[in-house]
């Protein structure tokens, strides 16, 4: 029986077969600008094994990290973590409708979220269908979150604390493409259940996006009835690179109850800008990001909740060693940097004039190495300094992270 069940697997582990992903953080060269692919196609842009002719296709990718941080002079020692494994599963239903599921096991199981399951219906280049738990497209981080794209341990702090990464809602949208010569025209637009008040009461006692991601309930109905909607147009060049704009908007509060009014519609908008590119020759890859947020607080709310935010972050990736090391043929070593800000509270105090603080700054020096393009193991020294709202002395935080994140 041991040996049926050998050579069983054997034949089927040699009809597996990977999709392709492009080789991260490189720069690609193709013949057609039909290759070029965009924040917009990270969902399908993965690994994955399929097996013989079974219907699906499966993959994933998993986060393990040791972080040693130290806020002014205070520590929690040496601290291991085990925060990501996402798994993903897809189907080719027809030949122009196909299925994808993203699911996340967070911190152990802590947290397990459905962050993408959806069905697309490919009626022409320009004009597609997607239903289900979409992921929506604020920024570009939120579309290309996946752990091994990245030389650092942490996610970009705009898009985790000021924007709601990983943002995924139920409904419906579009989306489409058009390729001209070295260009690459894309959109998407979506419809989906959206925030709650929990951007406003929440346990940060201030304007806080990611506050509504703990209502599970958004996946079976609307806090308030009012659909959210979420639009990103995005333009690609080859010898250029990326530019996306994007915009989510719609009411937050409950201003209805069985047909009683009991507040006026109350509204928060993001706009976000994004933009990567591979400069030729060095093929330093750099990759930037801002946001603003626009929120109608209610005037009872003191000014410690912020109407405005605004936030960013910008990453360079240098190669610097491109040769085979330690038996891995395609292996690449990279030094990185990357800078964030984040202002939770934009504006002056009504009563004296001041500045109102609550801001953020870091920097973020790292070493990667890349044995192949799914896999990075990655030494991050993060240094934080962060202002109160009363534009206190900052609180420091400083440290050391080392991870590794891969494809599997």
């Amino acid at each position: 029986m041991r040996k049926v069940f050998t050579t069983l697997l054997l034949a089927i582990l040699s009809t597996a077969s990977y999709s392709q992903i492009d080789p991260v953080l490189l720069r690609k060269t193709v013949s057609d600008t039909s290759g070029m692919m965009m924040n917009m196609d990270a969902v399908y842009n993965r690994p994955f094994l399929q097996l013989g002719k079974l219907p699906v296709a499966l993959g994933g990718y998993a986060e393990a990290n040791y972080q040693y941080l130290q806020e002014d002079g205070i520590t929690e020692g040496h601290q291991f973590q085990m925060r990501r494994l996402t798994l993903f599963v897809s189907s080719s239903i027809a030949k122009r409708i196909k299925f994808l599921s993203e699911i996340e096991f967070e911190d152990g199981t802590k947290e397990i979220n459905i962050e993408f399951a959806s069905v697309d219906f490919e009626f022409a280049p320009l004009l597609n269908l997607r239903a289900g738990v979409v992921m929506n497209p604020i920024g570009a981080f939120n579309q290309n979150h996946d752990g091994p794209k990245w030389e650092f341990v942490d996610r970009p702090i705009s898009a985790t604390q000021m924007l709601p990464a990983t943002w995924s809602n139920v409904g419906f949208g579009i989306f489409g493409k058009k390729y001209t010569k070295d260009w690459v025209y894309a959109y998407e637009a979506y419809l989906t259940n959206g925030f709650d008040d929990k951007i406003i009461d929440n346990a940060e006692n201030k304007t806080f996006l990611p506050a509504s991601k703990e209502n599970k309930d958004r996946f079976e109905e609307s806090f308030n009835g009012s659909p959210l909607f979420t639009g990103k147009v995005a333009v690609r060049n080859r010898n250029i690179g990326e530019l996306g704009l994007s915009y989510m908007g719609g009411i937050y509060n409950k201003y209805e109850e069985d047909g009683l009014q009991l507040d006026e519609k109350r509204k928060v908008n993001v706009y976000a800008l994004d933009f990567n590119t591979t400069l030729p020759k060095l093929n330093t890859y750099i990759n930037a990001e801002c946001a603003w947020v626009n929120v109608n607080v209610p005037d009872t709310y003191t000014e410690q909740f912020g109407r405005k935010q605004q936030g960013g972050f910008i990453d360079f990736v240098q190669p610097v060693f491109k040769k085979p090391l330690f038996g891995f043929d395609k292996s690449v070593v990279n030094a990185a940097l990357r800078l964030e800000y984040v202002d939770w509270n934009k504006g002056t105090f009504k009563s004296t004039g001041g500045n109102i603080s609550d801001e953020l700054f870091s920097i973020v020096p790292a070493i990667s190495w890349r044995p192949t393009a799914q896999t990075v193991i990655r030494l991050n020294y993060r240094y934080n300094w962060q202002k109160d709202i009363l534009g206190n002395p900052p609180a420091k935080l400083a440290g050391f992270q080392f991870g590794v994140s891969t494809y599997f």
